[in-house]
């Protein structure tokens, strides 16, 4: 498993996690106001706040991988003019067809 994997997984689980310290949440708030209530509140802020670093963290991942790609893009294109027009003219050439047969 991949770390990308790794990490939708871990967010998958904590949002799912979130939910169900709402849920809990919710019930303990219409049963009672005291510790119940504080302990389940408490639970679900800090699960609240692990899955927002764990949002940001993917973002800062996402972005950095674009970034990354991009470049390795530009470099690309920079070295191999031709081929990249070659490239384009392709794939121009291929939604073409494809176009043309959709409709």
């Amino acid at each position: 498993m991949s770390t990308s994997d790794s990490s939708k997984d871990k967010l998958l689980n904590d949002l799912q996690q979130v939910i169900k310290d709402a849920e809990d949440l919710l019930k303990n708030a219409e049963q009672q106001t005291g510790a119940g209530f504080q302990n389940a509140r408490a639970k679900f802020e800090s699960t609240l706040k692990n899955a927002k670093a764990e949002i940001v963290r993917m973002e800062d991942m996402v972005v950095t991988k674009t970034k990354e790609a991009a470049q390795a893009t530009d470099t690309y294109v920079k070295e191999n003019p031709w081929q990249s027009i070659g490239i384009a003219a392709g794939i121009g050439l291929l939604l073409g067809v494809v176009i043309s047969r959709s409709k």
